[in-house]
């Protein structure tokens, strides 16, 4: 005969959510997922999540040497009641030159001849596209990490997470090289727009009675060092897609492919 259920036995899961409370229902639900955890930080010390921390540190460097840039370009102007005022139009990530505006001399406008002066370009698509990709491949990064250390045995033994990963390893070397020489191009074309060839483009330096002189614009060392970092990214992730594909049965197949038939029949 079935047995009554006694008073000390658990409650089903739909029971738990009785009460308005559906924290009970979530902490079973995340035990459920966590059983398969198995964290192995020696995973850290083996060439492919040695590689991946790499990739995670210098996707940071490429984001902040580029993402964080402030500079401005400084020149020297006498016009009709000013002489050798500094005007400076400050400029920063993502690189909207063409928003940046000059500074008056004074507030009268050099008697009215000063007229708005901006800066020349737009290289926000650049800048953001390589910043975009440098986000993104530090998240990736975390969340590979997380397999890597946490779930290392279902890495191992579904082949579908190695093929997942070997695809998107090929997909991130590849943008990293392209965001790299697309923002290297930009980063050129800034330095133009920004230092002592502006001068003559300048309408308001043309008036009678006015002169401008360059005087600075600040360093963008910064900003050259965030294409170091993306070249070193490019090469990480192609090193990082062999490392990949060897953990791969692509790999294994092509070993057996390869084997002549007397090594087969040994």
């Amino acid at each position: 005969m079935p047995q009554k259920r006694s008073g000390a036995e658990e409650p089903h899961l739909r029971d738990l959510w009785v009460g308005s409370s559906p924290l009970p229902v979530l902490v079973l639900f995340v035990s459920s997922r966590m059983a398969g955890l198995r964290v192995d930080f020696s995973v850290l010390l083996e060439p492919l999540g040695f590689v991946k921390v790499l990739e995670w540190i210098f996707a940071i460097f490429a984001l902040a040497t580029c993402g964080g840039f402030q500079g401005k370009t400084t020149l020297l102007v006498s016009c009709k009641g000013v002489v050798n005022k500094t005007v400076t139009a400050a400029f920063a990530y993502p690189f909207r030159l063409n928003t940046v505006e000059f500074s008056a001399p004074d507030p009268k406008g050099c008697a009215g001849t000063w007229t708005d002066v901006h800066l020349v370009g737009n290289f926000s698509s650049s800048a953001q596209f390589f910043v975009t990709l440098g986000s993104l491949v530090f998240l990736y990064c975390i969340a590979a990490l997380v397999v890597y250390i946490g779930y290392n045995h279902v890495y191992q033994q579904n082949n579908k997470f190695p093929l997942t990963d070997l695809a998107i390893s090929v997909l991130t070397a590849l943008l990293w090289l392209v965001s790299t020489f697309v923002w290297a191009k930009a980063l050129a074309d800034i330095k133009m727009s920004t230092e002592a060839n502006i001068i003559p483009g300048i309408g308001a330096c043309k008036a009678p009675g006015t002169t401008c002189n360059f005087v600075s614009v600040t360093s963008m060392g910064i900003l050259n060092l965030s294409v170091v970092f993306g070249l070193l990214n490019a090469a990480l992730w192609g090193g990082n897609v062999w490392l990949v594909y060897k953990d791969t049965k692509l790999h294994n197949q092509w070993n057996r492919i390869s084997e002549s038939p007397a090594e087969r029949g040994v």
